[in-house]
């Protein structure tokens, strides 16, 4: 029934099954045809769904898009899985309409991963570089004042540059050196050559 109202939304060929075993093989006749797999996982555990999903796996490549339905929130299922080549999850509180858009949005060459899930995969494979930390928590006047101090500038000039006393400056200065770990000016030039 799910799979019949899927269809209708998206037209494209949808099919639900509760185990990958029961995949049929791909009919190579059906060239245009688009295929969608939606694999239900209502009540299995996550160790069940590795097992029969590498049983499998030669089955699941024919296939055009692999979504996963009737999950429950909060297993960490996604992110060992998303590897494997799904193109999305849906979840038991997920409506009808819900799934049809992500559905719709698979059919698009998307896919349907929660961003929180999405970033977690990414974070652990390295895609997108790590946000360098210590630059995140140095102020707009901190990063100011490090480049000044990598371009050589004194603390007096600085003082007199941004209007400040030269108390403010090497108070500024001890609290950059803490943020991003140098004991000097000379490694404080080193970081910021690197980081800013």
């Amino acid at each position: 029934m799910l799979a019949s109202f899927l269809e209708r939304e998206i037209r494209g060929k949808c099919q639900v099954l509760e185990s990958l075993g029961k995949l049929p093989k791909r009919n190579p006749e059906d060239t245009g045809q688009i295929n969608l797999v939606l694999w239900d996982c209502f009540g299995k555990s996550v160790e069940n769904c590795f097992v029969d999903y590498q049983a499998n796996e030669n089955r699941i490549i024919q296939q055009d898009f692999l979504a996963l339905f009737n999950i429950s929130s909060g297993l960490g299922f996604e992110e060992r899985i998303m590897d494997c080549g799904v193109h999305g999850f849906f979840y038991t509180h997920d409506s009808l309409e819900q799934m049809a858009k992500g559905v719709r949005a698979i059919f698009n060459g998307e896919l349907w991963i929660s961003r929180k899930i999405m970033a977690e995969s990414l974070k652990k494979n390295n895609q997108y570089p790590i946000q360098r930390k210590n630059y995140s928590v140095l102020t707009p006047r901190e990063v100011e004042i490090l480049t000044m101090i990598a371009a050589g500038v004194t603390n007096a000039k600085i003082s007199d540059k941004l209007c400040i006393s030269p108390h403010t400056v090497k108070t500024h200065i001890y609290n950059i050196f803490k943020k991003i770990d140098v004991p000097n000016r000379l490694q404080a030039s080193l970081w910021a050559t690197k980081n800013l």
